[in-house]
């Protein structure tokens, strides 16, 4: 089985209260519309802080695509190498260790890749292998960790890593007032991640003490593609966020939790560890009403959410990086689940 040695989160500088915020994208509505609307949605969301690849008042109309994504280029290589040196020194393992880059992102265009451009920066091999990955969006982190253990289960005496580099705030449209662009401007965090994993015939696997991947699996539900992804155009990214979301949780992606689960001889009781991608309160109430977990279960995710919105693909490698830190005791089980256009959800069953 796959083992993670080490988990890295990182965030840009600039870190601004959900109310600063708030002030500064209600001076961009345009004339005649409701300002009341947008402080009631950032209000319900429950992210109490989030962290802006640029400094608040560099935010508004005005930027082409070009330059917003020349922008979010410069701040993904900057993030994405403190996230991956994060966690190679976790590990005691540098660049040229590493025999598997894959990366992934939604919010930013980049040909070469971001792995590509950061390989000499970071010491990687020139023979080290690449998968870069676009287009899963919030599901990319858990997925990429599925992918991540099929490589290395073919190849088990190799080191992988995991890039997640997400700069959501490049991505909004400040005098769009649709619904679903109100709700991604007060949910939506930057933020990357790197989780650095081994095959099971790699010298430190046996001394890591991060948890095993022990299965995945990949869903894509028939006839959902139009309620998650983007509308792309010369504006830039325009959210695409139906309202039906949190039906089709309880509709699909529990029944697919309690199976995926059931294949493994385990119930939703039994995990100890969620590492639940925190789409939003009513997906997280949804996933623990319909599974009947407890209070807590899914206070890791709530605190990510609060602490820093929603980081898209990077937000379960946060949760996860604060689940490592606690400590879990051997035994724990835990079960990473991410949702992405498609619609799909990715899981990954994790044991300490």
């Amino acid at each position: 089985m796959t083992r993670v040695l080490a988990v890295s989160s990182v965030f840009p500088p600039h870190r601004h209260p959900q109310s600063a915020i708030t002030a500064a994208l209600a001076r961009f509505l345009p004339p005649g519309s409701d300002p009341s609307l947008l402080h009631r949605i950032h209000a319900s969301v429950q992210v109490e802080t989030r962290h802006l690849a640029l400094p608040l008042d560099r935010y508004g109309p005005g930027n082409d695509f070009g330059t917003t994504n020349a922008l979010f280029l410069t701040a993904a290589l900057e993030l994405g190498e403190r996230a991956l040196h994060g966690a190679l020194d976790s590990a005691g393992l540098t660049g040229r260790d590493l025999d598997l880059v894959l990366s992934t992102t939604v919010t930013g265009l980049a040909t070469p890749s971001v792995e590509a451009r950061l390989a000499d920066r970071a010491g990687l091999r020139p023979d080290i292998r690449r998968i870069p990955l676009f287009g899963l969006g919030c599901a990319a982190g858990a997925a990429g960790l599925g992918i991540l253990h099929d490589q290395l289960t073919g190849r088990p005496g190799d080191a992988a890593l995991l890039l997640s580099t997400e700069l959501c705030s490049l991505t909004l449209q400040p005098t769009d007032t649709s619904p679903a662009n109100l709700v991604a401007g007060a949910l939506f965090g930057d933020g990357a991640g790197a989780l650095l994993a081994v095959g099971p015939d790699h010298p430190l696997y046996a001394a890591g003490a991060g948890p095993t991947v022990v299965a995945s699996r990949s869903r894509l539900y028939p006839g959902t593609g139009h309620l998650l992804g983007w509308d792309i155009g010369h504006w830039g990214f325009r959210m695409v966020l139906g309202r039906e979301l949190p039906d089709l949780v309880r509709l699909h992606v529990v029944e697919e939790v309690e199976s995926f689960l059931a294949v493994h001889d385990l119930k939703p009781a039994d995990v100890d560890a969620w590492i639940c991608h925190p789409g939003g309160p009513r997906i997280l109430d949804v996933l623990e009403d319909s599974l009947s977990l407890p209070g807590t279960a899914l206070a890791a995710s709530r605190r990510s959410l609060a602490e820093a919105g929603n980081l898209s693909s990077a937000s379960v490698l946060h949760i996860l990086s604060g689940v490592q830190a606690a400590g879990p005791p051997s035994g724990t089980v835990g079960l990473m689940l991410g949702f992405g256009p498609g619609f799909a959800s990715e899981l990954v069953l994790l044991r300490w």
